[in-house]
């Protein structure tokens, strides 16, 4: 089983921590819907829900097998609480790498940045890699 993941720092292509991501599938860059933005957390960004934005975040698609996923998670710190999986709505269309036979992608899980922001820059759709 393989889930699609949208990544929006440091996994992306050129990004320190992409070497993760090794063996696993580019879907191509898509942009998340309205509503969320990035924050800078020194070297790697924060990815967190804000009602008020109206451009989204920027990043890249991958689709991942379940033991990279899991790494993922660790290297993430899910289980500490710094971040969350869970859903996000992306727009169309996403510029994929892969066949324009395959179906449409609405939605990929990411990860949430769940600590305190105040003091940390607002970065806006895009992490710089």
């Amino acid at each position: 089983m393989t889930t699609t993941l949208f990544v929006y720092g440091t996994l992306k292509r050129g990004g320190s921590n992409h070497h993760h991501l090794a063996g696993q599938t580019l879907l191509g860059l898509a942009r998340t819907a309205p509503g969320f933005t990035l924050f800078s957390l020194g070297a790697y960004p924060g990815l967190v829900a804000a009602p008020t934005d109206a451009h989204g975040v920027t990043g890249e698609l991958w689709s991942v097998d379940a033991a990279c996923l899991a790494r993922l998670d660790a290297l993430e710190g899910l289980a500490e609480g710094l971040y969350r999986r869970a859903p996000i709505a992306l727009i169309h269309p996403v510029a994929r790498t892969q066949p324009a036979t395959s179906p449409a992608i609405a939605a990929a899980e990411t990860y949430f940045y769940l600590r305190d922001l105040s003091g940390h820059p607002h970065l806006g759709a895009r992490w710089p890699v």
